[in-house]
Parts: structure tokens; C-alpha cells; sequence
């Protein structure tokens, strides 16, 4: 899902609008961290950085997981978005209003749920990686409630997942957290800052977005573990 970078038409915005170069920089981050990308950061860190997530697994079996990965949590998602606009269900694809974003949680979430689904059946994967993927699962029902009232920020819901399930292995002590822990607090604050330069959420949208992202992720870890 493509959240738009488009600044409200507020007479706050105009009159204290960014100049370029920080907005430039503001969309660079918010690209970069898009939340569609955030899954692909965490699989890639608990298969190749962790010291003992994907113990036994072999290079094509940490592959696989990659694979799985980017087709259903990122790929697939991106793709209904694009057919969605296609077929003329919504009105943009960078999701600008919540009308438009209604529809795109829900397959989003299908996708998150049949992934859970997937690396549950398959005991072979980590509890930790299963626990995250039920956690963006509900991170998904989540915004798609919050959703009705406000137009909450995917990209906070995002980096609000990454933090929470880093501050759960920092938690469980299953590796030295701290530097991958204070980057993730670094780029959270960074992504959120760029979403309210850009005039594209208020404070509100932010700071329910980090709860929703953290809240889910301990949900999920409360389950499984």
C-alpha cells in the first residue's frame, strides 16, 4: 500500500511549508521506510543478522523465506493496490483518502493472515517470525478500524511494529538489542518527523499509529509465546 506523500491544504501548511531540500529529503525517508518495506527489513535482519533465529536453515532454505516474504507481504499487496486502481475501486494509488484506503487493508490483511498461516503450519520457522507476521496481521485490523474514525498513519503503524518487536527481543534477550534497537528508535523518529513536514498527517495520526504498531506486536507475542 502506497501512502501519499500529497501535503494537506491547510493554511498551516502553506504558511509554514518546508523548503525543498527538506522536503526532498522528508519523501526520500518516507519512501525508503514505507511500510510495505518494513517486513522485508525484519525477515532479512532475524534470517541473516540474529544470531540464532534461522539456526539449521540452509542458504536456500533462509532464501525461501525471503522469497515468501516479498511475495506475500510486499509484492502482492503492491499488486492489489494496482489492480484496485485498474478497475476503478479506488481513486489513487498512493491511498489519499480513507475511502480509498478501506478496501487495500483488507486484502493486505487476508495476505498477512495466509502467511501467518503458512510459517505456523511449517514448524520448522521461528516463533519469532511467525509472531511478527500475526502481529502486522493485526496491525492491518487495527488500522482498517481506525480507519473509520481518522486517517491514521501507515507509515507510524510501520515503524511502530519494527520498534515493538524489537523492544520484544530486547525484551527476551535473545542477541545484544542495543545498537539495532537505537537505530530502530532513530528511524522511527526520522519517519514520523518527515510525515508531519509533509504535511500529510497531524500528530494524532502519528502517535496512534506507533501505539497501534506496538500494541499488535505485543499482542501477537503474547499468543504465540
Amino acid at each position: 500500500m502506497i501512502e501519499s506523500t500529497v501535503e494537506y491544504k491547510t493554511e498551516e501548511a502553506s504558511e509554514n511549508s518546508p523548503n525543498i531540500i527538506i522536503r526532498f529529503v522528508a519523501n526520500i525517508i518516507s519512501y525508503c521506510f514505507h511500510p510495505i518495506f518494513i517486513p522485508f527489513f525484519i525477515t532479512y535482519f532475524l534470517v541473516y543478522i540474529h544470531p540464532f533465529a534461522f539456526t539449521g536453515f540452509s542458504s536456500s532454505g533462509k532464501a525461501q523465506t525471503i522469497i515468501i516474504v516479498i511475495l506475500n507481504l510486499i509484492l502482492y499487496p503492491l499488486l492489489s493496490v494496482v489492480l484496485l486502481k485498474a478497475v476503478g475501486f479506488i481513486d489513487s494509488i498512493f491511498l489519499k483518502t480513507q475511502k480509498d484506503r478501506i478496501i487495500p487493508y483488507i486484502a493486505a490483511g487476508i495476505f498477512f493472515f495466509w502467511t501467518y498461516t503458512v510459517f505456523k503450519q511449517q514448524t520448522a520457522y521461528p516463533t519469532l517470525l511467525t509472531s511478527y507476521v500475526l502481529g502486522i496481521f493485526f496491525a492491518s485490523s487495527g488500522a482498517l478500524l481506525a480507519n473509520i474514525y481518522f486517517k491514521v498513519s501507515m507509515h507510524a503503524i510501520g515503524m511502530g511494529g519494527w520498534l515493538g518487536f524489537f523492544l520484544i527481543l530486547f525484551y527476551y534477550n535473545s542477541m545484544q538489542m542495543t545498537w539495532p534497537l537505537c537505530l530502530v528508535l532513530l528511524i522511527t523518529g526520522l519517519v514520523c518527523t518527515s510525515r508531519l513536514l509533509l504535511y500529510v498527517h497531524n500528530p494524532k495520526d502519528i502517535y496512534m499509529g506507533i501505539l497501534i504498531g506496538i500494541l499488535t506486536q505485543l499482542a501477537a507475542t503474547f499468543i504465540l509465546f
